[in-house]
């Protein structure tokens, strides 16, 4: 049985609502270029939030260079992502989707640094950033 979430929404409003790219990563499990979203690269402070529905689900403080091409943090928002097992593409990996919608944002590592040793590499396009 699938989860229903707090906000749902019909596969043609998510269509009309996100770009085709965050349509293909948030809707459809797929995966952006590495190195190719500009919030990689985005070191003011403020909160990155989900480009679906807009909950809060990391701060700027929590965000490191993890070499790998996309925004990395070591720890969400507290209730902000849920987790599953993701068997897809010969490759067990922990998937980290929005609590609020349900989007898929990435996957969640442990090799991260302390205290959580945990590297929660999101995709930049279902993120929203807003400076404080």
């Amino acid at each position: 049985m699938e989860k229903t979430y707090p906000v749902t929404r019909s596969d043609a409003e998510w269509r009309s609502l996100l770009t085709p790219e965050q349509y293909q990563v948030m809707r459809r499990h797929g995966t952006e270029a590495p190195g190719s979203c500009a919030l990689l690269h985005e070191k003011r402070h403020g909160a990155f939030s989900c480009a679906g529905c807009g909950q809060k689900l990391f701060r700027s403080g929590r965000k490191f260079e993890s070499g790998t091409g996309w925004p990395s943090f070591d720890d969400p928002l507290p209730g902000s992502v849920e987790t599953t097992v993701d068997r897809s593409y010969g490759m067990v990996r922990t998937e980290v989707h929005c609590a609020n919608c349900g989007s898929h944002l990435g996957h969640v590592f442990p090799d991260g640094p302390p205290p959580s040793h945990l590297r929660y590499c999101i995709n930049g396009v279902a993120l929203d950033f807003a400076p404080e």
